[in-house]
């Protein structure tokens, strides 16, 4: 299989792959046309269909398809040109091929969250961390499972766990590094940041916002939710919800990047940072580990704002 990380410009593709998202539209000239977005488990990769002949069957989204074309850089990204499409027949794929997965041990990942649970002191926040990722079986169950983002970091199966628990790893040391901090209300808030992603984004292989996640999304979403978990535990002290709370809303850190809260406790700005750091460095090493071994420097990355340079020395 020809999978779409290992795809370069120019090069002529016959190959199977999932039709996320299918649209119908016009150019500029009144010419129709398809955009497609397809889909393998090491990522994505937009195609494009200039001639709907007979050469391009039925299909709609959802469906495995056999696609013939050429792949081209428009704007910096890879794009396939579609020549041909036919609906994949049954046996023809394996949907393992098809769902991209975290390279990490996920029981080894959920293990390191519950040791994380077991190591806060305080005794009502700890009883709210097991009552969420330990006793609610079908909400952990999700929460090794889900994706961590639709595209931008950590987007494939195991992507949220892997994302949390690095991320706790890193505000872990910083909460501990500083004085004057609450390692409790860190942890907590680092496990339960992307909680509400499990609400937000449907399942793969689509993984699509869901209504919820579109109306209101997972920062706000997951503050509602710590104060329903909180609510249940029979004298969860207010001041201590707020703050829990606060640092949800908070951990993306301005409001350009969809924080309804600056940072304005210590606890959530050590989140925040721990949060950027993870999903940005994820950027940074997807991006360099796409690269052919011989190449030194990506394509311009219009999320990061700039190339990236691999480091060899």
């Amino acid at each position: 299989m020809r999978y779409i990380n290992e795809l370069r410009d120019s090069e002529n593709v016959v190959e199977f792959y999932f039709c996320k998202k299918r649209q119908s539209l016009t150019s500029k000239n009144g010419k129709n046309y398809l955009s497609l977005t397809l889909l393998d488990k090491t990522g994505s990769i937009n195609g494009k269909v200039w001639e709907l002949n007979n050469k391009i069957q039925s299909f709609e989204e959802g469906d495995f398809i056999k696609v013939a074309g050429t792949v081209i850089t428009f704007n910096g990204d890879l794009q396939l040109n579609i020549k041909q499409i036919r609906k994949a027949q049954e046996g023809e794929y394996d949907e393992s091929e098809y769902i991209p997965s975290t390279k990490k041990n996920i029981s080894e990942l959920y293990e390191k969250v519950v040791k994380y649970v077991n190591s806060v002191e305080n005794e009502y926040i700890k009883q709210l961390l097991t009552n969420v990722f330990i006793e609610n079986k079908k909400i952990a169950d999700k929460f090794k499972k889900h994706t961590a983002a639709k595209s931008m970091h950590h987007d494939y199966l195991g992507g949220l766990i892997e994302h949390t628990v690095s991320v706790t790893e890193v505000a872990d040391f910083l909460a501990t590094h500083y004085e004057g901090v609450n390692r409790d209300i860190v942890i907590s808030c680092a496990l339960l940041h992307d909680i509400c992603k499990i609400f937000e984004l449907s399942d793969f292989p689509s993984v699509d916002y869901t209504d919820a996640g579109e109306l209101i999304g997972h920062i706000v979403m997951g503050a509602e939710f710590i104060a329903a978990e909180a609510d249940k535990i029979n004298g969860f002290p207010r001041e201590l919800k707020l703050l829990m709370q606060h640092c949800i809303l908070a951990h993306h850190g301005e409001y350009e990047f969809g924080s309804p809260k600056l940072p304005r406790t210590i606890e959530s700005f050590i989140l925040h940072c721990a949060d950027d750091i993870d999903a940005k460095v994820k950027m940074f090493t997807d991006s360099l580990e796409a690269l052919p071994p011989s190449v030194k420097w990506t394509d311009y990355n219009k999320i990061l704002q700039r190339k990236i340079r691999k480091t060899e020395f």
